[in-house]
Order: C-alpha cells, then structure tokens, then sequence
C-alpha cells in the first residue's frame, strides 16, 4: 500500500489504519458498475462509521488518469492510494 495514503484532509501515514478492519476498494471512473456500486458503499460506510465500528475503506484506482482519479474520489468519505 505504501508510506501514506490521501484522505479528504491531505495526505495521512498508512499507519494510521493499524488495528482497524480494512477494506480494498478496486475501482474506477470508466467502469459504470462501479460507478453504480460507489454510492451504496459510500452508504454502508458512512453508517458503520457512525455507529462507532472501527473500520477503513482504500480506494486503489484502475482509472487511465489522474484527473479521472482526482473526479472519482472527490466522491468518497475513505482514503485513497496515490494515483501515482
């Protein structure tokens, strides 16, 4: 996963996730399943955080560029690999 990840706040330390249940999402702008499953994780995420489980989704992205990476996770509450 690599030394840190983004978050909606910048760039945080991959530490940060130890302890915790930890979720890979593999997804992507061009992928219109994906971008039809994205809102409903966003759902479940949000209301598990809010009852105080413990837990962390990463976005690892398998869009064609960074911009589209950039668009798509301005979408979601969890933190993100790098695009590059």
């Amino acid at each position: 996963v690599g030394d840190s990840l983004l978050s909606d706040s910048g760039t945080v330390k991959t530490e940060s996730v130890r302890n915790k249940v930890v979720g890979l999402y593999f997804s992507a702008h061009w992928c219109p399943p994906c971008r039809g499953f994205t809102p409903a994780l966003v759902e479940w995420y949000k209301k598990l955080k809010d009852s105080g489980k413990d837990l962390e989704i990463i976005f690892v992205s398998s869009d064609r560029d960074e911009a589209a990476f950039t668009e798509y996770y301005a979408e979601m509450p969890w933190l993100a690999m790098p695009y590059s």
